[in-house]
C-alpha cells in the first residue's frame, strides 16, 4: 500500500470516529434532562403533574404525560426513518436520488438519524422516574405520613453517618447516626424498596454498616419527591440492627479496623488516611473539612474514578502475572471492582465510576472499542435509568463532570498551555484545570464561592494522592492478617495524607482563597458562559475579534460585583457592627428572621418571606454557614426566604409538617444537604457554648401558628425565649407545661398582635423584647395593647420596621444595641 495515500486516509478516519463519539453525549444529557425535569416538575405539583399521591389532589393525569410524549415522539423518529428504508428498498436509485432531495429534506432526515437515541434514552429515564413516583405515591409509609406510627425494617444502602447534636435525642451534646436504605417491609407487608432516611441514637444494640437491616417503630414525615429518600423515619422506642448478610459483613468489620488503626495515627494526616484509601471521612474535622473545600481538595477523600481505575490495573497486573488469558484477566478485574465497591460503599460516585469501568471492561471482553466519552455517556444512561434521583444528586453531577472535563478538556488545554510553559508542565497543570472548570459551574451551587488557590493546591497534592490511596488500601486489606505489616503500611499512607492536610490549610489561609460568587441557577450559568468564553480565547488557533474581548471583559466586570460585596462587608462591620454579636434581628419587612451566635456557631431562627432581603442581612453580617436552622412553622412570612439559605445549613429544626407548604422549603434544603429533624416538647441541642431546648409544641398539635416550635436558649452572655407565631391560648399551655422562667430576652409572638398571653410575658419578664415588623404592614403590628404589657413590666422593645437589621452584643450586665437606622427602644407605638 502507498503510504502517502494510507496517511490521509488514517487522519480522516480519526475525525469521525471522534466524532461518532461526542455524539454519545447527547442521549446522555437528554437523560439527565428528562430525569431532572420531571422530578422537578413533581416537586412543583402544577395541574398536569399533580401525581397520585400529591397534596395537590392530583390522581388520574399524574406525571404520566411527558412519558407518553417521549415515547410518541420516539415512535415517530422510527416511523421516519422505516419510511425511509421502505423507499430506498422499493428504488434502486435512491441512494443517487438522495443526494437531489432538497435541503430540508436532508437536514430532516439528518435531525431524526441524531434525535432518536436522544429521545429514546429520555423515554426510558422519563418512564423509570413515572414508575418511581406512583411507587412512592402508593407507598404504605405515604398513608401512614402524618398520622399513625408503624413497624418497618430498613436495609441500609450505604455506610451510617455521625449526625450532630442537634438530633432529638441529643443530649449535653450527644450524638447519633444517620441512615439511608430502602424499606423492606411495613408492619407484615413486603416492601418494593422505597428509599427513606432515618436518624437513629449512636449507641443502638449492634452496629450499623451497609447490607444490615434495622427495625424499629416510627413516626414517617414525607420528603419532597425532589429528594432522593422518599419519607423520613424517627424511631420512637428502640431500634434493632441485625448483621449484614456474609457476602457484605467483611466489608464492614474491614472499614472498622481500618478506622480504628488509623485513628492512632497523629494529626490531620491520621483523619485523612482512611479517607484517601476507602472514602471514609468519618474522622475528618470541620476545621481540616473546611480547609479542605476552600482549597479545592475534598474529591480528594471521595472515591472516585482514579480509584477504581487502580484497583482494575492492579486486578489486572496480578492476573496477568497469574498467567490467566484475556477473558479471564477481565473476569477477575470485575470481581475485584465489585469488591472495592462494597469496601467503600456504594455512594453516587462511586456508583458512576463503577458503572464506567464495568462499561470499559465489557467492551474489552467482546473485542469492542470502549472508553473515553461513549463509557462515560452509557454508564450515566445505565445509571439515570436505574435510579433517576442520581440526576439531582451532586455528588453524581460532580463525578461526571470531573470525568467529562478530564477527558474533554485535559488535552486541548496542555496543549494551549504549551504556547507559554514547558510541555511537563503544561500537560501537569491542564489536568487539574480541566477538572476545576468542569465542576465549578456545579460546585457554585452548592457554595456561591470559587477557591482562588484550588488548581496550585491540587498541582501540590496531586503527586501525594495515588500513594496514600494505594498504600493505605493495601494496609486496610492487610491488617486483618499481618497487623504489624497492615500498621506499618498506614504510617507510610500517613505521610503523603499529612501534606495533602498541609497544602489544604495552607491554601485556604492564604488571602482572598475564597471568592464570593452569585449565587444558585444565575450564578451557575454565568460561570457557564465565563468559562466558555475564556476556553473559547485559550484554545482559539485564531486571534479572537476585539468585540469577544470586549464581550468577556464585560462579563468578568459584571461577575465581579458580588466580589465587591463579599469585600465590602468587613469594612461595614468594622464601621459599627459590633465583631461580638450574639443575636441579630434582620429587617425583612413583614416576617421574622435571627440570627443566634455563640462561640463560632450560628443559627436562624425563620427566613422572613424574601429571600433578596435576608442576603442582604445575611451579607451585611458576614454569615456564610448556618449550623443550626429552626422554622417555626409554614406561613410564608417565616419560610418565604429559604432560597437565600440553601446550600448554607446543616441541620433543619420544623415542627409537624403541613402537606406542600413544609414539603418544598424542607425539600429545597434536604437536596442541598440540610438534614431536617421533626421535634417536640423536650428536645434539646447544643448551639457552640449555648444549649437550647424546644418548649413547643406537644405530640399531636396540628401545624399551624399554635404549633409554633417555640426555643429556649441558655447561653453564657443571656437567656433568650422565641416564640413563633404562638397565640394565646398556646401560650398558656405552653406556660402550663413548659415554664420558662425569667429570661434576659423574648422574641415576641406573631410581630407584636393583640392575640398575647399577659401572663406569659409577665413571667419571665424579659430585659428586650424582639419584635419582626413591617413599615406600614396594615396588619397593626406591633399592637398598642401588647406594647402597653410590654411597657409595664420593663422590656425595652426593638422593632425591625423603626431600627431596620438590629444587632446585640453584651449580655449579662445588659445589652449593647447597634442598629442600621437611628429609633427609639421604648414601648410606644
Amino acid at each position: 500500500m502507498d503510504t502517502r495515500t494510507a496517511a490521509p486516509a488514517a487522519r480522516q478516519a480519526q475525525p469521525a470516529s471522534r466524532r461518532a463519539d461526542l455524539r454519545l453525549l447527547l442521549p446522555a444529557v437528554a437523560a439527565w434532562a428528562a430525569a431532572w425535569w420531571l422530578v422537578a416538575m413533581s416537586v412543583a405539583g402544577p395541574a398536569g403533574l399533580a401525581g397520585p399521591g400529591s397534596p395537590d389532589g392530583g390522581t388520574i393525569i399524574g406525571w404520566w404525560p411527558p412519558v407518553v410524549a417521549c415515547w410518541a415522539a420516539c415512535a415517530a423518529c422510527v416511523a421516519v426513518l422505516l419510511l425511509a428504508v421502505r423507499r430506498r428498498a422499493r428504488n434502486p436509485r435512491s441512494e443517487r436520488a438522495a443526494a437531489d432531495l432538497p435541503g430540508w429534506t436532508r437536514v430532516a432526515r439528518a435531525v431524526v438519524a441524531v434525535a432518536l437515541p436522544a429521545l429514546a434514552a429520555a423515554a426510558l429515564v422519563a418512564h423509570s422516574t413515572a414508575l418511581g413516583l406512583d411507587a412512592r405515591a402508593g407507598s404504605p409509609l405515604a398513608a401512614a405520613a402524618g398520622h399513625r406510627t408503624v413497624d418497618v425494617v430498613v436495609e441500609l444502602d450505604r455506610a451510617p453517618r455521625a449526625q450532630s447534636s442537634t438530633l432529638p435525642w441529643a443530649v449535653d451534646g450527644a450524638a447519633g447516626l444517620r441512615i439511608d436504605g430502602h424499606v423492606v417491609a411495613v408492619g407484615d407487608a413486603s416492601v418494593d424498596g422505597i428509599p427513606v432516611t432515618a436518624s437513629i441514637p449512636a449507641d443502638v444494640g449492634g452496629a450499623p454498616a451497609f447490607g444490615s437491616r434495622a427495625a424499629f417503630r416510627a413516626t414517617v414525615s414525607p420528603l419532597e419527591p425532589g429528594e432522593r429518600a422518599a419519607f423520613r423515619l424517627r424511631p420512637v422506642g428502640d431500634v434493632e440492627v441485625g448483621a449484614p448478610p456474609p457476602w457484605l459483613a467483611w466489608a464492614a468489620g474491614l472499614r472498622a479496623g481500618f478506622a480504628a488503626a488509623a485513628a492512632g495515627l497523629p494529626g490531620d494526616g491520621g483523619a485523612l488516611v482512611p479517607g484517601l484509601a476507602i472514602g471514609d471521612t468519618s474522622a475528618v474535622g470541620a476545621d481540616l473539612d473546611a480547609a479542605m473545600k476552600a482549597s479545592s481538595l475534598s474529591h480528594l477523600t471521595a472515591v472516585s474514578g482514579a480509584n477504581c481505575a487502580l484497583v482494575t490495573a492492579a486486578a489486572f497486573g496480578l492476573a496477568a502475572l497469574l498467567g490467566l488469558r484475556r477473558r479471564w484477566r477481565i473476569l477477575f478485574a470485575l470481581v475485584a471492582l465489585a469488591g472495592f465497591t462494597v469496601l467503600v460503599t456504594p455512594e453516587s460516585s462511586v456508583i458512576r465510576a463503577g458503572a464506567m469501568a464495568l462499561v470499559v471492561l465489557v467492551a474489552r471482553a467482546t473485542g469492542r472499542p470502549g472508553g473515553g466519552v461513549a463509557a462515560l455517556a452509557l454508564a450515566v444512561v445505565a445509571l439515570l435509568v436505574a435510579d433517576p434521583w442520581l440526576a439531582r444528586d451532586y455528588g453524581f453531577a460532580l463525578s461526571a463532570c470531573a470525568t467529562a472535563g478530564l477527558i474533554l478538556l485535559a488535552g486541548p488545554l496542555s496543549r494551549a498551555l504549551t504556547r507559554v510553559m514547558p510541555g511537563p508542565v503544561a500537560a501537569v497543570l491542564g489536568v487539574p484545570l480541566a477538572a476545576q472548570l468542569a465542576c465549578q459551574p456545579v460546585l457554585i451551587l452548592l457554595d456561591p464561592a470559587i477557591a482562588a488557590y484550588g488548581v496550585p493546591a491540587n498541582l501540590l497534592a496531586a503527586p501525594a494522592a495515588p500513594v496514600g490511596t494505594v498504600v493505605g488500601l493495601v494496609g486496610c486489606l492487610v491488617l486483618p492478617l499481618l497487623p504489624q505489616v497492615g500498621l506499618a503500611l498506614l504510617q507510610v499512607a500517613w505521610l503523603p495524607a499529612s501534606w495533602i492536610a498541609l497544602v489544604a490549610h495552607g491554601a485556604a489561609g492564604l488571602p482572598a482563597a475564597r471568592l464570593p460568587w452569585p449565587e444558585e441557577s444565575t450564578g451557575a450559568g454565568l460561570l457557564v458562559v465565563v468559562t466558555a468564553l475564556a476556553l473559547w480565547l485559550l484554545l482559539a488557533r485564531r486571534r479572537p475579534r476585539p468585540v469577544v474581548v470586549a464581550i468577556t471583559a464585560v462579563l468578568l466586570v459584571a461577575a465581579a460585583n458580588p466580589v465587591g460585596a463579599g469585600v465590602a462587608a468587613p469594612w461595614l462591620r468594622a464601621g459599627g457592627i459590633p465583631p461580638d454579636w450574639i443575636l441579630a434581628d434582620c429587617d425583612v419587612g413583614q416576617g421574622d428572621a435571627v440570627l443566634l451566635r455563640s462561640d463560632g456557631a450560628t443559627a436562624l431562627v425563620d427566613t422572613g418571606p424574601d429571600p433578596a432581603a435576608l442576603a442582604r442581612c445575611l451579607d451585611l453580617l458576614g454569615v456564610r454557614r448556618i449550623d443550626l436552622l429552626v422554622l417555626t412553622h409554614w406561613d410564608q412570612d417565616h419560610v418565604g426566604g429559604v432560597d437565600a439559605v440553601v446550600g448554607r445549613v446543616d441541620t433543619v429544626l420544623h415542627g409537624p409538617p403541613d402537606g406542600n407548604r413544609s414539603a418544598r422549603p424542607l425539600g429545597r434544603l434536604a437536596a442541598a444537604g440540610a438534614t431536617a429533624v421533626l421535634v417536640e416538647r423536650g428536645v434539646v441541642g447544643r448551639l457552640g457554648a449555648a444549649r437550647w431546648r424546644v418548649l413547643w409544641p406537644i405530640d399531636g398539635e396540628p401545624p399551624g401558628n399554635d404549633a409554633s416550635v417555640v426555643l429556649e436558649l441558655d447561653a453564657p452572655e443571656y437567656r433568650g425565649l422565641f416564640l413563633g407565631d404562638l397565640g394565646e391560648d398556646a401560650q398558656d399551655r405552653m406556660l402550663a407545661r413548659s415554664d420558662p422562667g425569667r429570661v434576659d430576652l423574648v422574641k415576641v409572638a406573631h410581630h407584636g398582635s393583640a392575640d398575647q398571653s399577659t401572663r406569659l410575658y409577665e413571667r419571665v419578664r424579659a430585659t428586650v423584647g424582639v419584635i419582626g415588623v413591617g413599615v406600614d404592614n396594615g396588619y397593626g403590628h406591633p399592637t398598642a395593647s401588647l406594647l402597653e404589657v410590654l411597657a409595664g413590666i420593663g422590656t425595652a422593645v426593638v422593632r425591625s420596621d423603626r431600627c431596620g437589621t438590629a444587632v446585640l452584643s453584651g449580655g449579662a450586665d445588659g445589652f449593647d444595641l447597634w442598629s442600621e437606622r437611628a429609633c427609639d427602644v421604648g414601648g410606644s407605638p
